[in-house]
Parts: C-alpha cells; sequence; structure tokens
C-alpha cells in the first residue's frame, strides 16, 4: 500500500495492512533467527570435536609417558626413550587442540546478533506505521 492510498484508505483497512506486514514480519525474524541459530550450533560441534580429539590425544600422551616410565625401568634405555618422546608429542598436540576449542568456545556469542538488530529496526518501523 503506498503512502497516498495509506492517507485516504479506511482505519480498517490501514490495520488489516498493519496486522498483514507485522505476520509477515514475525516470520522473516523467525526464519533469520533459525538460520543464524543453526550457525552457531555449528560451530559449537565443530569446537566440541577438538575438544574431545584434543582431550584423547593427552589421554594417549599420558598412558605413553607411563608407559615410558615403566618400560625406564627395564635395561633396554632406547625403548623408554622413543615412549617417552612419544608420549611428550602426543600430549603437547592434544593440549593444544583442547586449547584451540576451548578458546574458540569462550569467543562465541550466543546471541542471534543479526536478529535483534532487525527486530530492533522492526519495532521502530511499528511504531512509525501507527502514528
Amino acid at each position: 500500500m503506498s503512502i497516498a492510498e495509506k492517507s485516504t484508505a479506511p482505519l480498517g483497512e490501514l490495520l488489516g495492512a498493519l496486522v498483514r506486514d507485522a505476520g509477515v514480519l514475525a516470520r522473516q525474524e523467525a526464519q533469520l533467527a533459525s538460520t543464524e541459530m543453526t550457525l552457531k550450533a555449528r560451530s559449537v560441534a565443530r569446537n566440541a570435536a577438538l575438544i574431545g580429539v584434543g582431550s584423547a590425544l593427552v589421554h594417549a600422551g599420558f598412558v605413553a609417558l607411563w608407559i615410558g616410565i615403566a618400560i625406564a625401568l627395564a635395561p633396554t634405555v632406547p625403548l623408554w626413550l622413543s615412549a617417552l618422546v612419544l608420549g611428550i608429542v602426543v600430549a603437547v598436540a592434544g593440549y593444544a587442540l583442547v586449547q584451540k576449542g576451548l578458546s574458540a568456545l569462550r569467543n562465541l556469542n550466543p546471541v542471534p546478533e543479526q536478529t535483534v538488530r532487525t527486530l530492533d529496526a522492526n519495532l521502530v518501523w511499528a511504531k512509525e506505521q501507527i502514528r
């Protein structure tokens, strides 16, 4: 409905148009919020996977370290040294993955920011339409 039509339209038609527009707007906002939350959920899942893999590597590293210590008691030095080095490398890699995932999760803002911005703009629009 154009501005000229609005100025000559009956109040009932104006309210009907406002209700229809508000309904369309609400559906679009719901779709936007859904899309934003899907993207955020994917990010959380990806970072949770990093934490899981990193934790598994840290665990494997500690197992290797313990095996290295146990083997160190044996008379063959090269065997425990290789297990010890492997344990350190795996533990450091696992720790790095866990820290990367935790850091990404700490920086993730769960609020659907674009939806909030458009809702604010829509509120301003609705107030202007009522005037």
